[in-house]
């Protein structure tokens, strides 16, 4: 058996984390032949910390073959020292009267310590996956935090949001999930992010041959993707737990395995110019995973007006919040 490697889940105690470290401990993020030792991650307070215990009792209960070991904290140092994956799940929640911009103020101080504390003391080959709102800039403020750690090695995630698009796809089209290949989502993890049907296809053929109502395409579909987050909130009193916990397991999966001849997945990551968005942002894209730890962005798909022109506002969008949140790091 391979020796374990060490993986890093803040706010571990949260809803997502209840979901998805047990399937990291049973084998379905990194594979069935690779142990893990996981490194628990809280914030200093009675409570998390008391449940955050429970959590790790129940991973014990579990039984897993392939859990090598329990890390619990609080402190970065230990959490993060010697790790080879830092899912950075964990992020303060927007309250009551927040404006987007505190939000963003509040949560970029908890990823410029993050960021720091993974390039002092995690392992040299560290990969972060950002997943705590808003998680482009988030993922953004830890990698400049993160002296020496390359852009390369940081990405956040809108598989949720990819899954979630293939889904109202097919439920339309009235055909099985695996029917829908090609969903594509860009620029920010927020109400901005631009859904793409253009390049996806059902069965084989383009979306708009096989679902024609263009109004529906541009309009609904778009909103329902887009606003879907806080349509759970509404149903559940809560944000999105075991669906946010499952793509972030295809989120991981889907940088460690080579990606299928003729396929890409949506994953945020700095970018390098493609498309007309500025290079540095971090913005999502199509990607393509070596499965050596390396990606490319997938360069030359046409784009029509209509997607020009909402990867255009999400990109400014983006723009504003780098300009928000940059001043704490000078």
């Amino acid at each position: 058996m391979k020796a374990p490697i060490r993986v890093a889940v803040t706010g571990a105690a949260g809803q997502i984390g209840y979901a998805l470290l047990p399937r990291i401990a049973a084998g379905e993020m990194f594979g069935p032949d690779q142990p893990v030792i996981l490194h628990l991650i809280e914030v200093p307070v009675e409570k998390p910390l008391q449940a955050l215990g429970g959590v790790a009792m129940e991973l014990a209960d579990c039984a897993f073959g392939l859990l090598a070991g329990v890390v619990q904290t609080s402190d970065l140092a230990e959490g993060f020292g010697g790790v080879n994956w830092a899912l950075l799940v964990g992020s303060k929640p927007r309250g009551p009267g927040m404006e987007r911009n505190d939000l963003l103020k509040d949560n970029g101080k908890i990823f410029v310590g993050q960021g720091q504390a993974i390039a002092k003391h995690a392992a040299k080959d560290v990969r972060v996956a950002v997943v705590g709102n808003p998680c482009n800039t988030n993922c953004w403020i830890a990698l400049q935090s993160a002296k020496g750690v390359p852009a390369s090695r940081f990405t956040a995630m809108t598989r949720l949001d990819q899954n979630r698009a293939q889904a109202q796809l097919a439920a339309k089209a009235g055909v099985p999930i695996s029917a829908v290949a090609g969903t594509l989502i860009w620029g920010n993890h927020s109400s901005t992010q631009v859904p793409d049907t253009f390049h996806a296809t059902i069965n084989g053929q383009p979306v708009n041959e096989v679902i024609r109502d263009k109004e529906w395409l541009e309009g609904e579909f778009f909103k329902t993707v887009q606003q879907r987050g806080a349509a759970i909130i509404a149903a559940r009193g809560s944000s999105s737990a075991a669906s946010a916990a499952n793509a972030l397991i295809d989120h991981v999966r889907d940088l460690v395995r080579p990606t299928p001849a003729g396929q890409w997945r949506s994953v945020c990551v700095e970018s390098d110019g493609s498309y007309g968005v500025p290079k540095g942002l971090i913005s999502s894209f199509p990607v393509r995973a070596d499965g050596q730890g390396g990606y490319q962005i997938v360069k030359g798909l046409p784009m029509n007006a209509f997607l020009e022109s909402k990867i255009a506002a999400t990109v400014k969008e983006l723009e504003m919040e780098r300009d928000i949140v940059s001043s704490m790091l000078t």
